[in-house]
């Protein structure tokens, strides 16, 4: 996907790059995979702010994806390559030869009048779904499940890709973007490929605008508070951050410490990420 340079006609078009969209070929969604997404403005069940600088953003509906890939058996036939407002992948519209429609996350390769199929028996080619189990090693794998059964979790975000570096009994060894090795259940199901839209990384909002756009309101550095406010704040001038290290506003650790605590997958980490 390649990425367009803007005229600099203003100050905020100047250096702002945006995608070409060469390979979206439908532009509004199947009206039966859409559902209406009411927003929440980084707030919990209960109300409360538990994201800060979330809120506005222009109005969106949620495309329903097929995660699961449990359609076994049966191929299907890719339609279009449609844009979605709530990912940084692109999504692909598949018509299944007994007449369903699904969407699926679109992998680097896939077109218009392919065929992809989940199950055992599929073929290794980008877009198909298999258990880790069926999958050669050294394949290029994305839309990982944590747990049989409970659909993709795991490298889900545009140009992401996993590789499956051994299988040892009942468990598969994944090496995933972040470089962290990651033992997973073999009969989970993955799928071929890398994620699309590749270049989606190296895009320039350009302006403060665009991001309000997408939802993200301002971020107010600590340092630029007063010490009341954040424990970066305060002092003559620009003052160091002081303190034993980094703070968040509530004064635990920020920027590198260790905060990951999942009894139930910690387990299954070989190596984390990060660690050569």
């Amino acid at each position: 996907m390649p990425i367009k340079q803007v005229k600099p006609t203003s100050p905020g078009r100047r250096g702002m790059t945006v995608a070409s969209f060469e390979e979206v070929t439908k532009k509004e969604p199947e009206k039966s995979l859409v559902v209406s997404l009411k927003k929440q403005a980084g707030r919990n069940q209960q109300g409360k702010v538990t994201v800060r600088h979330r809120g506005g953003g222009h109005k969106r509906r949620l495309r329903i994806i097929d995660f699961k890939r449990n359609k076994t058996g049966v191929p299907g036939k890719v339609k279009a390559i449609e844009y979605d407002p709530n990912r940084s992948a692109r999504i692909a519209l598949i018509a299944y030869a007994d007449g369903e429609k699904r969407y699926i996350l679109a992998p680097v390769g896939l077109k218009v009048g392919d065929t992809i199929m989940a199950g055992p028996t599929a073929e290794i080619r980008p877009g198909n779904a298999l258990p880790l189990r069926n999958i050669p090693l050294g394949t290029s794998i994305h839309n990982i499940e944590m747990h049989r059964g409970k659909g993709g979790q795991m490298v889900r975000s545009a140009g992401g890709a996993a590789q499956l570096m051994a299988k040892e009994g009942d468990r598969a060894l994944l090496r995933m973007p972040s470089g962290e090795l990651r033992m997973v259940d073999i009969e989970c199901m993955s799928t071929v490929g890398q994620v699309g839209n590749v270049d989606h990384a190296n895009i320039s909002l350009g302006k403060a605008g665009r991001s309000r756009w997408l939802g993200r309101r301002p971020a107010v550095r600590g340092s630029a508070m007063t010490p009341r406010d954040h424990p970066h704040g305060g002092g003559e001038g620009k003052a160091p951050i002081g303190l034993p290290g980094p703070k968040t506003p509530w004064g635990k650790p920020a920027l590198g410490a260790r905060t990951r605590r999942n009894k139930d997958t910690d387990r299954w980490i070989v190596r984390r990420r990060g660690r050569r």
